[in-house]
């Protein structure tokens, strides 16, 4: 019997031998590739997370939108008249926008109450991030980011500028917040709660052209079923639209132009 089978080594180092010869292949067929590809693999090894974000991490490409019609709108002669690009939205396609952006944010297995929710809505998304005191968006009495509000606005800024999203933010407060100084009312705060989200899209990726309205509303909307002073009502929206009109300017609502945040005395008070 002595003699019989040979043992199995020289199947690891075959195995060894294959892996080597396609990696050797894999190298050899990427240097072949455009620049372009090539750069954006040596982005990837260098930093994974940046490179999923800017390869929509999965996300699907844009083009499953199917175009329907193009349709006018206003009166001939009107200043801004323009066209409608009226397109049949894949809510699919949005949901895994959706699904994407949770589990870019390492929110796709939190359970309970979320920091954001995002609603697939009949021409986009709606995404409200909520300033809440467990995972503030913002630092306690200012308009300034966190660290995660930060992280957040990144990430749908790549999002935004991958889908081109047209956006719509809105800013809101919570009922009762104490103001330090009488001249800064929640009408101002919420103001600087959506402009701040505007600056930290467009200084992240987003072109300005997409922002299409800046608004704050003060205390004026709380959501449906809660106490006006709870805390959940303290919230940015971004309503992003992949529904284009030509010829609308951009404008920015609420306290009139696009004001500065507030000094870090001059806040909120949770």
């Amino acid at each position: 019997m002595a003699g019989k089978g040979g043992g199995g080594a020289w199947k690891v180092a075959y195995a060894d031998f294959v892996t080597a010869m396609m990696a050797l292949f894999m190298v050899l067929w990427i240097s072949a590739q455009d620049e372009s590809i090539v750069v954006a693999t040596s982005q990837y090894f260098q930093s994974p997370r940046k490179a999923l974000l800017d390869g929509a991490a999965g996300i699907l490409s844009v083009e499953r939108m199917r175009p329907v019609r193009m349709e006018k709108v206003g009166d001939k002669g009107d200043e801004g008249t323009g066209l409608v690009d009226q397109r049949k939205i894949d809510t699919q396609f949005l949901q895994e926008i959706a699904d994407n952006l949770y589990r870019l944010l390492n929110l796709d297995e939190v359970a309970g109450e979320r920091p954001i929710e995002i609603q697939v809505t009949s021409d986009g998304l709606k995404v409200t991030l909520y300033d809440r005191g467990k995972r503030p968006l913002f630092k306690e009495d200012s308009a300034e980011f966190t660290d995660w509000g930060n992280f957040v606005m990144e990430t749908l800024a790549w999002i935004i500028d991958r889908h081109q999203f047209n956006v719509v933010i809105e800013g809101h407060t919570r009922k009762g917040v104490a103001m330090a100084n009488p001249d800064y009312s929640s009408w101002e705060l919420s103001s600087d709660f959506a402009n701040t989200s505007r600056r930290s899209l467009t200084h992240y990726a987003v072109n300005p052209d997409l922002i299409e309205r800046v608004s704050g509303f003060a205390d004026t909307k709380p959501l449906p079923g809660l106490d006006a002073a709870d805390e959940s009502n303290q919230r940015v929206t971004l309503s992003m639209s992949l529904r284009r009109r030509a010829s609308t300017p951009a404008s920015v609502s609420g306290t009139g132009a696009a004001a500065p945040p507030a000094p870090a005395e001059n806040g909120k008070a949770r």
